[in-house]
């Protein structure tokens, strides 16, 4: 299992997603632009696939992958681009009247509620969440009024009530993450199994490969738990690198 899933990061991933990085980076961004509606559209035809008999496929109580000749993807994830692509282009026509609701906030909601419908169905709180984080950050940068802000904050306290309200297991999961301690064998079970991997790892961690953890006790390692895996084998200073590395690449976007 864990071979096919190396061939596959190291194949597809970095093989075929450095090629891709190439041929894209050659591309003139104001094509982005002129495309961007019909990636936003072509992506949300992809996404709603997932609910379709027989070509949507789920897994862990989820209908999130398309199955299409043995292969799954998540188009979730596509939906992600062509989301930021079109809000891009949207907020880039109208950058001067931005601060108007007509030309700002309306757009914003109706683009990101076109994404809620896609993909809060699945359901997928986390990717929807954010994926809206970072469409809200690109509306505030374009010059959004700290009204309109406000507005959408208050639009997202009271959607993710509604969220804890209408289904259980988003409530479960919060209560998990305030007092995992209480569910230690089932909600909570990720969880303390990531914190004994990480405590174990120690200062400079057990050593690449050599993670126990990840083979009898923790569920996804290669998703999920993949830090938790990281901090047993790295310990305190490979997780603290891996973590300024994010930082550096957040900041160097900046």
């Amino acid at each position: 299992r864990f071979t096919a899933i190396a061939f596959n990061q190291l194949f597809f991933g970095l093989g075929l997603g450095s090629i891709a990085c190439v041929i894209t980076s050659l591309i003139p961004y104001k094509f982005w632009k002129k495309v961007s509606l019909l990636a936003f559209i072509g992506t949300g035809i992809l996404a709603a696939l997932v609910f379709v008999p027989h070509i949507g496929w789920s897994h862990g109580g989820a209908s999130r992958w398309i199955q299409i000749a043995g292969f799954n993807f998540q188009p979730s994830e596509l939906l992600k681009i062509g989301y930021l692509f079109y809000l891009a282009a949207v907020l880039s026509k109208y950058k001067e009247r931005v601060t108007k609701f007509r030309y700002g906030l309306l757009p914003f909601l109706m683009i990101t509620a076109v994404v809620a419908l896609l993909i809060l169905p699945e359901p997928d709180n986390d990717t929807f969440f954010m994926t809206a984080l970072a469409g809200f950050t690109m509306y505030f940068v374009a010059g959004a009024k700290l009204r309109d802000v406000a507005i959408l904050c208050l639009i997202a306290v009271i959607g993710f009530g509604s969220i804890l309200m209408v289904w259980p297991y988003a409530r479960s999961r919060v209560m998990t993450f305030i007092n995992p301690q209480s569910n230690s064998l089932t909600s909570g079970y990720q969880i303390q199994q990531s914190l004994i991997a990480i405590g174990s790892g120690g200062i400079i961690g057990k050593g690449f490969g050599q993670s126990s953890q990840k083979f009898n006790f923790l569920p996804e390692p290669i998703g999920d738990s993949i830090f938790a895996v990281a901090g047993e084998e790295f310990g305190f200073w490979g997780s603290v690198g891996i973590v300024a590395l994010f930082l550096f690449f957040s900041l160097r976007g900046l």
